[in-house]
């Protein structure tokens, strides 16, 4: 009988993305490392991570070389596609909740800081278009296209098109 109750709780999560205009803009301060940084809070790391332009492109990226902990890195700063925004979020302060909203989970998130583009990093490769991180971005144009209504003019086309390959 637990079980099933906990089967059926409603966690409801709220997304306040209304209030953005106040929010940081961390575009050029946003990397993607190739490890596991065990620490989450407050640090210098700009005092200690300086990425410096190599003045080398590749496929169209603007390298860049970093050290991280004595490691090289060497990356590339690219724009989020089109229409896409990265957000950090955190909890909303907390405000007195309403007795019907006591039996459910509620959490409220607004927006801290948004980022239009991101830096990624690789060990010991150059970047490029080939990368699994720039190959990632892909998926949205896969997403789109899968979640696109379609239209009785698409179907009569896509009739046509069968027709003219038989």
């Amino acid at each position: 009988m637990d079980s099933e109750k906990e089967r059926k709780r409603e966690v409801i999560v709220d997304f306040d993305f209304g209030s953005d205009s106040g929010a940081v803009d961390l575009s050029g301060k946003v990397h993607q490392l190739p490890c596991a940084v065990k620490f989450d809070g407050p640090c210098s790391v700009s005092q200690y991570f300086k990425p410096k332009s190599t003045g080398i492109e590749v496929d169209g990226l603007s390298v860049q070389n970093a050290y991280f902990r004595g490691r090289k890195l060497q990356g590339a700063t690219i724009s989020l596609p089109e229409g896409y925004y990265g957000y950090v979020i955190g909890r909303k302060s907390l405000r007195k909740r309403k007795a019907s909203e006591e039996s459910q989970d509620s959490s409220s998130w607004q927006v801290k800081a948004k980022f239009e583009n991101i830096t990624y990093w690789n060990h010991d490769t150059l970047p490029t278009q080939d990368d699994t991180f720039q190959r990632s971005f892909h998926w949205l144009t896969v997403a789109q296209a899968l979640h696109k209504p379609v239209t009785a003019e698409d179907l009569a086309d896509a009739s046509t098109a069968l027709k003219n390959m038989s």
